[in-house]
């Protein structure tokens, strides 16, 4: 037991060591540019990624409200469960985000897409027709990015095949990208 312990947080420390950090760089130079015009955030992702989203969105929200400071304007697209079943049943469930993106989005927004596997068909669609939308994307992924490493403008790329390992680290990522935004939003950074 404590051998697997050893092994599965050496393996975080690999994927954390391994993190290009210049993709984390231009993932906050985006949100930052959003806030700065005043554009909406929407965020999404399937299972775990879901909590993700709902996490940035809230931490956008309120963790970096600053005192004299534009607040974000970020919305998760996986919450609202009535407008998902009626979206999944009617129309199926690959456009579940991009109808929504539909009715929400506008030029010039931001789309934060959340897919371990950089493949989920609901978050690849969705970046799609935000790209025709004419909003900004920025996709953390995980493995080797998948077919959205192509597709979203900015990715920030988790290289590990463990859907366990890429969840946490994208969790570890928002709160360090949170973190930055409320510092450079209240002049410590």
């Amino acid at each position: 037991m404590a051998d697997f312990n050893e092994y599965y947080l050496n393996e975080a420390k690999k994927i954390i060591d391994g993190l290009d950090r210049t993709q984390i760089d231009s993932a906050v130079s985006m949100l930052l540019d959003a806030h700065k015009r005043q554009k909406q955030i929407f965020i999404f992702g399937n299972g775990g990624s879901a909590s993700t989203s709902s996490h940035f969105a809230n931490d956008l929200i309120k963790f970096c409200s600053v005192k004299g400071q534009k607040r974000f304007r970020a919305v998760s697209l996986a919450d609202n469960i009535s407008t998902i079943t009626a979206l999944a049943n009617d129309m199926g469930y690959d456009k579940v985000f991009s109808e929504q993106l539909y009715n929400l989005a506008n030029d010039g927004d931001l789309i934060v897409a959340f897919s371990v596997s950089g493949n989920s068909p609901n978050v690849v669609e969705a970046v799609k027709a935000a790209k025709r939308l004419g909003a900004k994307t920025i996709a953390f992924l995980g493995f080797k990015g998948g077919n959205l490493k192509n597709i979203a403008d900015e990715c920030v790329i988790v290289e590990n095949e463990d859907f366990g390992l890429v969840e946490s680290v994208h969790l570890l990522l928002e709160h360090l990208i949170v973190n930055r935004l409320r510092k450079s939003l209240a002049g410590r950074i």
